[in-house]
């Protein structure tokens, strides 16, 4: 039986402890230590009985599968992690104001275009050194029209040895009084309800003295200034990563999320605010069942589709050390290279991972890799490979006539070649996770849910001879009438957005408000995410690619 760990804070534990510690006093300690944990192994377990039993107002959220907190119980099935299809190279960063170390890409779509923004910086590396080499940091711009082609602009922003033809935004030095680092970038479309037109794009540089974080503001995405002269969370992070925020529209105020080290390892702290200067609720990242492991990035958002979950895709570092194996490894006198310099910079390799929160705090991370390495080839395999960009983006199917699916980026020969490469990722619309069973069958069974809408709406895939039924039941988990499993049709397919149809018809009306129970019987079929919704909503598959 699954439950979401939240309970832990909406349910503390009964407390005779001190008591019984008092009752036990004199007694040998093991003994003690063994009262104290089956009290609390009880009470635990009372207490995760009884929040399994507070209906959970879903409303009409799409609700996926990112956690385990709508499961009240599995048979014969399983939360499966599914890993991004590899496409095309989207950018390539040898333009000389470029380099090898480009990377902290943002991306996102700001309704008439997708934006992309990320760090320029050049590395050289020689027998015992790195060289930060040709130009200091700069932040750069690209845009696309699909998300898929990407086209550096001239802006005429910023000088290059002598030439503004260039996509330089922001530059280190000075702006409004402020010491910037734009290499260290993070950049959104501000969604705050009633954000002035100035201060529509918003962007977190790192400040180097004193050592903190500056937000930036803009009307164009282009053109910024300073939004506060403050220097934030000085004292209260490393900083040395892409430190990001973003409006939450389900909490109402904004969330900041930036690199720090927690004994002896890179972590993750977050705070909230009102307007992105003044801060509080400060708390360092908690993981659901995780080893303590180097994060390196973070990359957390709403998910556009299902804003109530916050889903994060963390760099996940690694130091191997030499070995036989690590010899094998591509462009091995490259790593070699890199090596003595630091020896850390030849044998540590990263790549991404995948993560989901309710609360902002406490994250389900999934700890197997979202984004391997991949097959051993030329620029992969080493420090600064697969690093995520920040976010997914809604694009075309990748095959004529498939519904539209999620476009992530990642790098590649970060410090290897000419310059860093940016490649492009699908994965199918709220496909991060899936509910399966084999063709033996399985079934989920949810917690006690009340929800809004006309019409219960699937995000599935089965094979030929697989399907999915749905039983929607009461509180207790007693069939409804009328939406017992045998009266629901089988469904079977492929698709983004499918109807559930019982013989009554696929109307749930009469259900909503009241306290229901879903039960779904699954063969050979993955569950991807469920929606109830009215009747008028249309099928994802006609809508545009930038419906976001």
């Amino acid at each position: 039986m699954f439950h979401h760990p939240a309970w832990h804070k909406r349910n503390p534990a009964p407390a005779p402890f001190a008591g019984l510690a008092g009752a036990a006093s004199g007694r040998p300690g093991w003994l003690v230590a063994a009262a104290l944990s089956l009290v609390l192994g009880f009470a635990v377990a009372e207490a995760a009985r009884a929040e399994a039993q507070e209906p959970y107002r879903i409303g009409s959220r799409r609700e996926l599968f990112v956690d385990s907190f709508l499961i009240h119980r599995l048979e014969n099935a399983r939360l499966q992690l599914h890993h991004p299809v590899p496409r095309q190279v989207a950018l390539v960063h040898d333009a000389p104001w470029e380099g090898t170390g480009c990377g902290y890409h943002s991306v996102f779509f700001d309704g008439k275009k997708y934006r992309m923004y990320y760090k320029a910086w050049h590395l050289e590396v020689s027998q015992g050194k790195l060289n930060a080499g040709r130009h200091p940091l700069y932040c750069c711009y690209a845009e696309s029209e699909d998300g898929i082609r990407w086209v550096k602009p001239k802006l005429g922003l910023h000088e290059f040895q002598g030439s503004k033809e260039n996509n330089i935004v922001l530059a280190y030095g000075t702006l409004d009084g402020v010491l910037i680092d734009p290499g260290h970038v993070a950049v959104f479309l501000d969604t705050r309800p009633g954000v002035p037109p100035e201060g529509r794009f918003k962007a977190v540089v790192r400040c180097p003295r004193p050592h903190g974080l500056v937000v930036l503001q803009s009307p164009d995405g282009l053109r910024w200034r300073v939004l506060s002269r403050k220097v934030l969370f000085v004292g209260r992070g490393a900083f040395d990563s892409q430190n990001l925020a973003f409006w939450d529209p389900v909490l109402g105020k904004y969330r900041a999320y930036w690199r720090i080290f927690s004994q002896g390892k890179r972590a993750i702290r977050t705070a909230t605010s009102p307007d992105l200067i003044h801060w509080s609720d400060f708390a360092d990242l908690r993981y659901e069942d995780s080893p303590a492991e180097h994060l390196y990035t973070n990359q957390i958002k709403p998910y556009f589709r299902a804003p109530h979950l916050l889903i994060g895709f963390p760099t996940r570092y690694v130091e191997r050390g030499w070995s036989p194996t690590m010899e094998e490894l591509p462009q091995p006198e490259l790593r070699r290279l890199r090596s003595s310099a630091v020896q850390r910079y030849g044998t540590a390799i990263t790549e991404g991972l995948l993560m989901a929160s309710r609360d902002g705090v406490l994250f389900r991370r999934w700890n197997e890799a979202f984004l391997r390495p991949g097959p051993e080839r030329p620029g992969t395999w080493h420090y600064g490979h697969q690093y995520i960009a920040w976010h997914v983006v809604q694009t075309r199917g990748s095959l004529p006539g498939a519904p539209p699916e999620l476009s992530l980026y990642a790098t590649e020969r970060y410090w290897h070649g000419p310059g860093t490469v940016l490649r492009r990722y699908t994965l199918r619309l709220d496909g991060f996770v899936s509910v399966n069973a084999p063709l033996s069958g399985g079934e989920l069974v949810t917690r006690p849910l009340v929800f809004q809408g006309e019409q219960l709406h699937l995000n599935f895939a089965t094979s030929a001879a697989g399907s999915i039924r749905v039983e929607i039941q009461d509180a207790q988990g007693r069939p409804l009438p009328g939406f017992g499993l045998a009266e629901c049709y089988e469904l079977f397919g492929d698709t983004v957005d499918r109807v559930v149809r019982w013989k009554s018809g696929s109307s749930v009306r009469k259900l909503a408000g009241k306290v229901v129970r879903l039960r779904f019987v699954l063969r050979d079929a993955d569950l991807y995410s469920f929606r109830f919704a009215p009747r008028e909503k249309s099928s994802e598959k006609g809508k545009p690619a930038s419906a976001h």
